[in-house]
């Protein structure tokens, strides 16, 4: 780990790395949105983009680990956002749809394989004392690009065409590239040289399997979280649907709320970093845990504009603590030695599920109604909720939480 004082200067270099980033990402995605919907007129078409971020994500994530595991983490993420670079600003002067979703593809999965990255990285790069509050912060950066994002997206449509919004994009990994450089790398001297293959990558597997079976608490636990995630992705694909359909919402007035939702969860990033260190563990995960269905529960229940705020509200705020409280017991008690395949081989399940569960509540919808599918899901995830802060409030895994626990797994 760094040395303490210079702490601040590393995860300012950091964290302004991965916004810069995560707001390219915004603006990217929103004029390839546009790009496609302009060249072939069809909703569907658009809609591919989407399916394709699941499906890079189970190709990388199949053997990513195995990769991120054995170099030195700092120069792949830069090599990365090189390589990203380059592509997005091919995507500027591509006409042909087909060759736009491959190139689409290939960017989704150095998205993902940049993201385990970064997961290990951070945890090398941030002590362990300073990761809640580090990842607060991280959770912050990255919602504030969720309200900036489309803005920015919006400004540079207004000086410029969706082409041009893409090369800013380009040239925002470029600078991410710089922050990246001033930063120290992490190269393990025990990583191992064998050579790059499938009898390895399966062996990696064998790995983590006997990991999660020594370590069923922590897998629990890491497995309620993408479980919780699973059921986001899967109700936010009706989001739009229902507010506009059932609640009967303008557009311009779910903007407006989809802009509260963002509120939420920068107030809630905010004051886990700014409490970190007197909000536990334990209470992150069960409130985040509990609250963020709740959440989802008053949106699914609402009839009017007011309702569908405050649960919208709620479930973000809420979703500020389960992430940052999910991510520091993850960095805590997975070793840094198997993060990435351990992360990797959760992932596919996760990516697996999501698709059949957004295909399931789509199809629900269709046959059944917008409102009851979603209502019905949600009081699902509550049910999870709930087991969630029963398995939280075990009093004979307190030890997992507690700070000498923390101490002695870093």
């Amino acid at each position: 780990m760094i040395d303490l004082n210079s702490f601040r200067k590393t995860s300012t270099l950091l964290l302004v790395s991965v916004g810069i980033s995560n707001l390219g990402a915004w603006v990217y995605f929103i004029a390839l949105n546009l790009i496609v919907l302009e060249m072939t007129g069809s909703p569907f078409a658009v809609s591919i983009l989407y399916v394709l971020v699941p499906l890079a994500s189970i190709t990388a994530n199949l053997w990513s680990g195995s990769l991120i595991d054995r170099v030195d983490t700092r120069r792949l993420m830069m090599l990365l956002d090189v390589l990203r670079a380059c592509l997005v600003f091919s995507l500027g002067w591509i006409d042909s749809l087909w060759l736009i979703y491959g190139v689409v593809f290939i960017l989704n999965l150095m998205s993902s394989l940049f993201e385990s990255s970064s997961l290990v990285y951070m945890t090398q790069l941030v002590p362990a004392s300073n990761r809640q509050k580090f990842n607060a912060m991280k959770n912050f950066v990255q919602s504030s690009g969720f309200i900036l994002g489309p803005t920015i997206a919006g400004l540079l449509f207004l000086v410029g065409s969706p082409s041009f919004a893409i090369f800013v994009n380009a040239f925002a990994l470029i600078v991410s590239v710089g922050m990246l450089l001033l930063l120290p790398s992490h190269l393990r001297t025990d990583a191992s040289v064998e050579p790059f293959s499938v009898r390895m990558i399966m062996e990696d597997w064998k790995v983590v399997i006997r990991f999660a079976s020594n370590a069923r608490y922590v897998t629990l636990i890491y497995g309620l979280f993408c479980v919780t995630t699973i059921f986001m992705s899967g109700l936010d694909s009706l989001e739009a649907s229902f507010a506009t359909q059932v609640l009967h919402l303008s557009e311009s007035r779910y903007g407006f709320l989809v802009s509260i939702a963002g509120i939420g969860i920068i107030v809630g990033s905010l004051i886990n970093s700014r409490w970190s260190h007197r909000l536990s563990l334990s209470f992150c995960i069960g409130f985040g845990g509990i609250m963020t269905p709740v959440g989802y529960l008053l949106f699914a229940g609402s009839s009017s504009f007011t309702m569908a705020s405050i649960g919208f509200f709620i479930l973000t705020f809420a979703l500020a603590f389960a992430n940052t409280g999910f991510l520091s017991f993850y960095q805590h008690h997975v070793p840094v030695e198997i993060m990435g395949r351990f992360s990797g081989v959760i992932s596919v399940a996760e990516s697996l599920l999501v698709i059949v569960l957004t295909f399931g509540i789509g199809l629900l919808a269709e046959l059944v109604g917008i409102r009851p599918v979603y209502l019905a899901f949600s009081i699902v995830f509550f049910l999870i909720g709930c087991f969630t802060l029963y398995v939280i409030r075990d009093r004979s895994k307190r030890e997992y939480f507690t700070h000498d626990s923390i101490e002695e797994a870093s």
